[in-house]
């Protein structure tokens, strides 16, 4: 994790409070509020998968499907997590950069 700008970025918005976590916070934020990018653990649920893809593709958020739920965790300082909700345009953008980066 230590050289993943994409995860590092996630630990910092989780501590900064710019982040909703866990399967039931998420999809609430999704459908009400703002959110910027979807983390979707690549290793989730079949139902959980199909949900949060339809919810982002309704609501024209960014997904990024690199990780595994433990990455994901990690980087919040949990053991682990399936959905993460980035509510802040600023390490959104960032965020966007660093997976652009990557490819």
């Amino acid at each position: 994790m230590r050289n993943d700008k994409v995860l590092n970025l996630l630990g910092l918005a989780y501590k900064a409070g710019k982040t909703v976590c866990g399967a039931a916070a998420a999809e609430q934020h999704l459908r009400k509020q703002a959110a910027y990018i979807l983390l979707l653990a690549e290793d989730c649920g079949a139902n959980n998968e199909e949900k949060y893809l339809r919810l982002s593709t309704q609501k024209d958020i960014n997904v990024i499907r690199r990780y595994t739920k433990e990455q994901l965790g990690q980087a919040l300082g949990r053991a682990q997590t399936a959905v993460v909700v980035l509510t802040d345009k600023g390490f959104a953008d960032a965020m966007s950069k660093a997976v652009q980066a990557m490819d």
